[in-house]
């Protein structure tokens, strides 16, 4: 199991792509330099100003401490694009393997919510009924689950080699979503697509 750390940002599109170099650069620098980091991947949607920057650790206390120094970094990095930022911590209990890194494809998010006592059985689900189903699609090349036990939330994360495989998936992974969740026991909460400008997880 890994650990990762979400940064969540909207904006004004037109300063998306000062987010980015930053992020790439400066950002991608300090991540490196801090104990325990294992990958970072950052995701956009440059139609709508929206960036997701996800971040990779080998345990929870090297993700807590590397956000002592990141906090205070992360609205310099971000700034002027940035008008709202939220950032969350989850447990990574799937996560892509073996995969070089990734640039220019596509990745498909879904955000879930369950009792937090069915966090095992959103698991169990995802891991031997959805990801075989996922893995067959064309053009697929990795997936990821978060989850947060404590508040009963999570994140899928579907990626894809192109844009042209992620929009040929829709409709195979609507049937698969809608059939995994009541078995489950999950709601999905929200349902978003990105650009994938960088990802890249390194698991030991």
């Amino acid at each position: 199991m890994l650990f990762v750390r979400t940064v969540y940002a909207t904006g004004d599109p037109a300063q998306l792509g000062t987010a980015i170099r930053s992020l790439n650069t400066q950002g991608h620098d300090l991540l490196e330099e801090r104990p325990g980091f294992r990958g970072a991947g950052v995701f956009v949607d440059r139609d709508l100003g929206t960036l997701l920057a996800v971040s990779w650790w080998e345990s929870a206390e090297a993700r807590d401490n590397s956000d002592e120094v990141m906090r205070e970094r992360r609205p310099g990095l971000l700034r002027p694009f940035a008008g709202t930022v939220a950032v969350e911590n989850y447990e990574a209990t799937v996560f892509p393997v073996g995969h070089r890194p990734l640039t220019g494809g596509g990745m498909r998010m879904s955000r879930l919510e369950f009792a937090p006592a069915d966090a095992d059985l959103a698991f169990d689900t995802f891991h031997s009924g959805v990801l075989p189903r996922l893995e067959v699609l064309p053009g697929f090349t990795g997936a990821a689950l978060f989850l947060d036990r404590g508040r009963g939330k999570g994140m899928t994360a579907v990626l894809f080699t192109d844009r042209a495989s992620l929009a040929a998936s829709r409709a195979g992974q609507a049937v698969i979503r809608r059939e995994s969740v009541a078995k489950a026991h999950v709601n999905v909460v929200a349902l978003e697509e990105f650009e994938i400008v960088h990802a890249d997880v390194r698991p030991d």
